[in-house]
């Protein structure tokens, strides 16, 4: 096989040369995160050269540091003994994996306990790593930036509810502006006196004193981040039978969310945290949590909510990103790096992309991400057994750990990569996936797979396009051009793939051969 072209001298068109080799990006290659929180310690551990956080090692342990607070002052004696034995465990793992650096945080109960001082030297004494007490708005900070990390330049009001306390951040061209914090966290608000009626009427008066504080934010899109909106978020999956469980990205209105808190109400809990896959100390802090998402609804007024799986931990990691690769393509550079790990011909996907760009004329630049997307990743699933790729990869690009993707997004690029190895994808599992798509968009993957199917067939190296295709809409005339060293190339099959994709596009069809 030929060796590739200098990447210096390539064209890498309107996403850029690749930066998952650059020196400061391969630095990222192993960040491990110690998330210490007033309900969980979590430790992950990232390999964010890719731009997407993959997560190498990702353990939580529910600890309930913040269980008694608001009562004693004082952390939980409980709560210390197990967050204790988890960051020992943490320690030992993050050496045992090389880690060169592990960063560990402290939010709401550590930095408001008497004894969160002396917590933290008992972890330095006990395990050697020093713990970093962030204060209400730098957590603010950080979790804005854990979203940036999935939607470069976005804007918005990112709100992050943790254990004991509840943070918002305005988001405008992709910087954190405005950052306030309450103590809004269920475990607080578990302990007011006087029922539900009592935790209503401060979680109102509470909200509106920060919706005064953050000024312009009504009608804005609202970030969600934290472990109790993700848990609201799958229970509201679990009443709608929606078919796609990643959580990242999910969207929720104003009428759904006022559902599901109805939902959540009249539910027995222990069913519906078994039905939800949701930990048993998680569940019992969601009914607190919709009181406090019902009222910001109400008094921010949001346009529209998206699901953030991206927090503080991420904003950590976006935090030791040089600004090059911040501004880049989450989803471009995560399937760059996945194509040059795993696909048999590294590169081969920016010429595939230029061979089957000509049939989609009019695709805006969202969609031209997709398609790029699908051209990096169309081989990199050439292990699976060959009856099961078509479903590997459908799985693969709808479950992925993929910034920058909406929920119908990756199903369009799942059924794409699909028909890149099949045609028979009716009637099957993923029937009720297949129903987030119109017709045009199911047609528009058929024919992205279809076209990807011929292309793999007509190169022997990334370096060179013995072939273009020529599309046009209006006569509906398809034409495919080769070079006449890649004669040899044009067999039954590829001749019978070329027919179908014609067929798809209700296209009469010629081939061309050039000198």
């Amino acid at each position: 096989m030929t060796q590739l072209q200098d990447t210096d001298t390539i064209d890498w068109g309107p996403f850029g040369r690749p930066l998952f080799e650059d020196a400061a990006a391969k630095g990222l290659s192993r960040v491990g995160v110690i998330d210490v929180g007033s309900n969980s310690v979590r430790l992950v551990v990232f390999d964010g050269a890719a731009r997407s956080p993959a997560y190498f090692y990702n353990e939580k342990i529910m600890c309930a540091l913040g269980a008694g607070l608001s009562q004693t002052g004082r952390l939980s004696p409980e709560g210390r003994t197990r967050a204790l034995s988890a960051i020992r465990r943490f320690a030992a793992l993050a050496e045992g994996m090389g880690i060169p650096t592990l960063t560990a945080v402290a939010t709401a109960a550590v930095r408001e306990a008497s004894d969160g001082a002396e917590f933290r030297e008992d972890v330095l004494r006990e395990t050697g790593i020093k713990i970093w007490i962030v204060d209400g708005k730098e957590e603010a900070r950080l979790s804005a930036q854990g979203v940036l990390l999935g939607w470069p330049g976005s804007y918005g009001l990112v709100c992050d509810i943790g254990g004991s306390s509840m943070e918002l951040a305005d988001l405008a061209e992709g910087r954190v502006g405005r950052r306030l914090t309450s103590a809004l966290g269920p475990l607080k608000l578990r302990e007011i006196k006087g029922g539900r009626k009592a935790v209503k009427a401060y979680v109102r008066e509470t909200m509106e004193a920060l919706h005064d504080e953050m000024g312009n934010s009504t009608g804005m899109r609202l970030f969600l981040v934290g472990g109790s909106w993700r848990a609201i978020a799958r229970v509201d999956m679990e009443r709608r039978n929606y078919p796609l469980t990643v959580l990242h990205e999910y969207r929720m209105s104003s009428r759904q969310i006022s559902k599901t808190a109805e939902y959540i109400r009249q539910s027995d809990l222990q069913d519906l945290r078994g039905r939800c896959n949701i930990s048993d100390s998680r569940m019992s802090l969601v009914p607190l949590a919709t009181i406090v998402l019902k009222e910001l609804m109400r008094t921010f007024k949001p346009k529209d909510v998206a699901i953030s799986s991206y927090g503080l931990r991420e904003g950590m990691l976006y935090e030791q990103m040089p600004r090059e690769l911040r501004e880049r393509d989450p989803l471009i550079e995560a399937c760059r790096f996945v194509e040059a790990k795993d696909a048999r011909l590294p590169g081969f996907g920016r010429i595939l992309y230029d061979f089957v760009k000509p049939l989609f004329p009019r695709a805006n630049w969202q969609r031209q991400r997709i398609i790029k997307a699908a051209c990096l990743l169309h081989d990199v699933s050439w292990r699976a057994h060959p009856d099961y790729r078509g479903e590997v990869t459908f799985d693969n690009a709808t479950r992925a750990n993929l910034g920058g993707l909406k929920h119908y997004e990756r199903v369009l690029l799942g059924l794409a990569l699909m028909n890149r190895y099949t045609s028979k994808t009716a009637n099957s599992r993923f029937d009720p996936l297949f129903a987030m798509l119109n017709e045009a968009q199911i047609k528009e993957a058929v024919v992205l797979g279809k076209a990807m199917r011929l292309g793999a067939m007509l190169w022997v190296n990334a370096e060179e396009a013995p072939g273009t295709l020529k599309w046009r809409p209006k006569t509906s005339e398809l034409t495919l051009k080769l070079s006449e060293h890649a004669r040899p190339l044009f067999g039954e099959v590829a001749e019978a793939r070329f027919a179908g994709l014609a067929n798809v596009l209700g296209a009469t069809s010629s081939v061309k051969f050039t000198k």
